[in-house]
């Protein structure tokens, strides 16, 4: 039985983008790329980005240190993905991105991280998806969709302060690699903000499948990330079962029409915020705010 042709709108989005100018039309075709070709790939992309934070000893510290990933972790993990919403799905530029990284430049402003480390986490979000999209999308990016994604990611970085940004997609990658090369290494603050990161996604599922989960999601890292984080190798054929199953799936996806131009990607954030959020609610909780609700709960 011979598999259908390819779905005939399938590229549309793909012919849109390689009649924009990615100098000038980045928001747009960044916006195609996240939320309407590569969705679910930009997520777990990002997500893998993450944790690759969490192989360098000094960030994961820090990290493990304000507890947030223990103590809120669904929150955090929320938080994230919306600030990185708020910055971009009306423009890197425009006046509620600008809102969104001075609210993220205050949160980060109480920790005195250095500028490299920004820089490094900066190149992650940036490698992550483009590296997880080429291997599991399906198709590569085009370069007018890398240029795009780097112009986004650059401007982000610039309106955050930081400083020595990279110029081109390749100079974020060599960043990326030479800064794991050097500072990568187990610690147990590694491995705690990793394991505490894996248990918000194993609670998504039922009891019985959340330790399939574990290893699944484990299974998804790369060897030097894994042995950075110290968690436990998984089986070859596990490794090599769920790589396959995700190429498989970009491919069964050649033959599905892309998303509609009306219905985006949108995180569902309704574990944290069921009935909405605002920017200021993103972030860590105010712990006298919440000293001060229990106090007025309990009649005092």
């Amino acid at each position: 039985m011979r598999l259908a042709l390819a779905h005939p709108r399938r590229h549309d989005n793909l012919r849109r983008i390689e009649r924009l100018d990615p100098a000038v039309d980045f928001d747009e075709i960044f916006q195609l790329v996240a939320y309407h070709e590569f969705p679910w790939e930009y997520v777990q992309g990002t997500s893998i980005a993450f944790m690759r934070d969490y192989g360098v000893p000094s960030i994961s510290d820090l990290l493990d240190r304000t507890g947030r990933f223990e103590h809120d972790g669904q929150k955090r993990y929320d938080d994230t993905v919306l600030i990185g919403f708020e910055a971009v799905v009306d423009g890197v530029d425009s006046p509620r991105a600008h809102d969104t990284i001075r609210h993220l430049n205050r949160i980060h402003g109480h920790y005195g991280i250095p500028n490299h480390e920004f820089r490094y986490v900066l190149a992650t979000t940036l490698v992550g998806p483009k590296r997880f999209i080429d291997r599991y999308g399906y198709r590569p990016l085009h370069p007018y969709e890398v240029e795009a994604m780097t112009r986004v990611t650059t401007r982000f970085g610039e309106l955050m302060g930081i400083k020595d940004l990279p110029a081109t997609y390749a100079d974020y990658e060599r960043l990326l690699d030479d800064y794991e090369a050097e500072r990568f290494a187990p610690d147990p603050a590694n491995t705690r903000v990793a394991e505490a990161s894996i248990r918000i996604v194993t609670h998504w599922y039922p009891p019985a499948v959340r330790p399939l989960v574990r290893r699944v999601t484990i299974a998804m890292l790369d060897e030097p990330l894994r042995v950075a984080l110290g968690l436990p190798a998984q089986p070859g054929w596990l490794v090599r079962l769920v790589d396959g199953l995700v190429r498989l799936r970009g491919r069964a996806l050649r033959h599905l029409p892309p998303r509609a131009a009306d219905d985006p990607f949108r995180h569902d954030a309704s574990r944290t915020y069921p009935f909405g959020y605002t920017l200021a609610a993103l972030g860590p909780r105010d712990r006298s705010t919440e000293l001060h609700r229990d106090a007025v709960r309990k009649g005092a």
